[in-house]
């Protein structure tokens, strides 16, 4: 009986049509002469066997049977199948079924020796190189058996080394009978270990009619199978050290680059805030880096000589400027400025506005995918910096907004709003509409929509200058000159915006004449905010058609007082004396001039 332990032993059997019917017998025979010397039970050595040809057959597992009673039963009761010779299917199948623990075999760590005996008479039909390696390392010892006219470099492929251990060719199946007690010994043998100079470096392990080496904790087997080398714990690359990795007998241990300190995972590292020790003496803020720090100074200031003070560059930046309009930064100050026909108040903040100059504004936005999110929400800033410059009330200035991409959409119309504020609310909570740029259709949607009176606008009749303000951010995708023309034809004074993309030469087409005072360009939606001292829109209508420019909010105001005073002075000459008629009719030639030149520009 074998005493050097339990086996899983699964006996790989070659029943190809090469193996004639007398020939299996003595296969058969093989056998169970090998079962009949083996401790068998579930405890002790366990025997599953199968037989292939061109498919593979499972006779029965190593959990099915634990007598040798069952066991010759079943080898006895084998039909072959006589068909090719698939060694390498077999392999295959004895190392992902025979193999596995749902199948009988126990687990690995138990260390009990899993046994394949192959036999074969033939050459195989398929590769077992590879798949015969793959077994060997999953920890199967392979026994290669050949009857006859088997093929030695293939039973060399396919055994475990040493190969002269594992490699076993027979004359023919009369004398397999005879092998069997040799390969017995080989199974049952002695102490490989003590029996033999077996050159293992650290310590061996012996195994039915064989032995291998092992190495200590901390070491790897070298390709002899004898030698070790020490485990590079760090060479794998799943050490996870984010710095660097150190091997130490076969583990390893992580270590930071100078100027980090290892986190509480050992593994990461973290920057040494040297800002924190509160020696820095940094006016503003203290960033650290590697090995130490530095100072930095907020935005608006620039760091001083020491590298730790800090003094301001732009004090409009800096701080809380409160002006209404633009702030202007000067050497260690600054001082607030209105638009051209403004006037700064007395708080040095805030700007007069003209209650004289009354409008129909309409503001036609881009809402179109290339603005984006974040730049739209500057827009309807820019479009309430502009509702900040006017005197908005049901009889005074009316505003109306338009947005457009793929489509037009009006935001709110001329007469939906009568204050300032409300207009400004609205405009907050006008959504972002995406898409495409039509600026044409905007502009015909304009023309025949916002400026009707069914929207608000005061009738012609009336003189109200009609303003539209396009504001765009790139190339339409429309046709805009025919529109752009209407526009103006129809007495609506144009404006053209355009901020980055924006095509100079369309801008051109939207604007009204002289197109230099009418269009304006900022290369980026951040710095477009000085655009707005181009549309103060302080406007003093004229009577009458034509254009309206922008000017001085007193000059009106002047016209109406010169008219005035001219009349009283008219009248006390009069009364004074015929000698001064003559002078009395130049004054009055004058008057008449100059009321038709008002007449004229209203």
């Amino acid at each position: 009986k074998c005493r050097t332990g339990p086996l899983d032993i699964v006996f790989v059997i070659d029943s190809s049509r090469s193996v004639r019917p007398f020939e299996f017998e003595t296969m058969r025979r093989f056998m169970m002469d090998i079962i009949s010397n083996l401790d068998v039970g579930p405890n002790a050595t366990r025997v599953g066997v199968i037989q292939y040809s061109s498919q593979v057959q499972n006779i029965f597992s190593l959990k099915t049977f634990f007598t040798r009673a069952d066991m010759e039963r079943a080898i006895n009761s084998i039909i072959p199948l006589a068909q090719g010779t698939m060694t390498g299917l077999a392999i295959q199948y004895a190392m992902n079924v025979a193999f596995t623990t749902q199948e009988g075999a126990r687990p690995l760590h138990k260390r009990i020796p899993r046994v394949a005996i192959i036999v074969t008479d033939g050459r195989p039909q398929d590769r077992v190189t590879e798949v015969a390696t793959q077994a060997r390392n999953a920890g199967i010892e392979i026994y290669a058996v050949g009857i006859q006219r088997a093929d030695m470099n293939s039973l060399r492929a396919m055994a475990s080394p040493p190969l002269e251990e594992h490699v076993f060719l027979v004359e023919s199946f009369e004398l397999i009978q005879q092998f069997a007690k040799q390969f017995q010994d080989k199974l049952c043998g002695v102490d490989m270990c003590v029996e033999r100079e077996h050159g293992c470096q650290h310590s061996c392990v012996s195994t039915p009619g064989s032995f291998y080496c092992e190495c200590n904790p901390g070491y790897r087997l070298n390709v002899d199978g004898k030698t070790c080398s020490p485990i590079d714990a760090c060479a794998d690359g799943r050490h996870g050290c984010q710095h660097h990795c150190v091997s130490v007998r076969g583990s390893y241990s992580c270590r930071c680059r100078a100027g980090y300190y290892l986190s509480h995972n050992k593994r990461s590292c973290t920057l040494i805030d040297y800002c924190s020790f509160g020696n820095h003496s940094c006016q503003h803020e203290c960033v650290s880096i590697p090995n130490g720090h530095y100072c930095r100074c907020r935005s608006g200031f620039t760091l001083q000589p020491d590298s730790k003070s800090c003094r301001a560059t732009d004090l409009c930046n800096g701080v809380d400027h409160g002006c209404e309009f633009k702030c202007v930064s000067t050497e260690g100050s600054y001082h607030c400025v209105c638009p051209e026909g403004q006037q700064l108040q007395a708080d040095g903040k805030t700007c007069s506005k003209c209650g004289a100059g009354h409008v129909d504004l309409v503001m036609v936005i881009d809402g179109s995918k290339s603005v984006r999110p974040q730049n739209f929400e500057l827009v309807k800033q820019f479009v309430n910096r502009i509702v900040d410059l006017l005197e908005v009330s049901p009889h005074g200035t009316r505003v109306g907004l338009v947005q457009y991409s793929s489509r037009v959409r009006t935001e709110f119309p001329l007469n939906k709003y009568h204050s300032a504020d409300e207009i400004k609310k609205a405009v907050m909570d006008v959504e972002y509409m995406e898409k495409g740029t039509m600026t044409g259709l905007a502009l015909k949607h304009m023309v025949e929509h916002s400026f009707s009176e069914l929207e608000g606008a005061r009738p012609l009749s009336h003189n109200i200058p009609r303003i539209g303000l396009v504001f765009t951010d790139g190339r339409s995708q429309d046709d805009i000159s025919e529109w752009a023309r209407r526009a103006k034809e129809s007495g609506i004074v144009m404006f053209a915006v355009g901020v980055g993309k924006a095509v100079e030469e369309e801008l051109r087409a939207i604007a009204s004449e002289p197109v230099e005072q009418h269009f304006s360009y900022s290369a980026d939606f951040t710095t477009m905010t000085h655009l707005v001292e181009n549309f103060s829109l302080n406007i003093c209508p004229e009577e009458g058609k034509g254009e309206t420019e922008i000017r001085s909010p007193c000059e009106c105001e002047a016209l109406v007082q010169f008219q005035t005073n001219t009349v009283a002075i008219l009248q006390s000459l009069t009364e004074k004396n015929i000698l001064w008629a003559r002078s009395l009719a130049q004054m009055t030639a004058r008057l008449e001039d100059l009321e038709k030149q008002i007449a004229n520009k209203k």
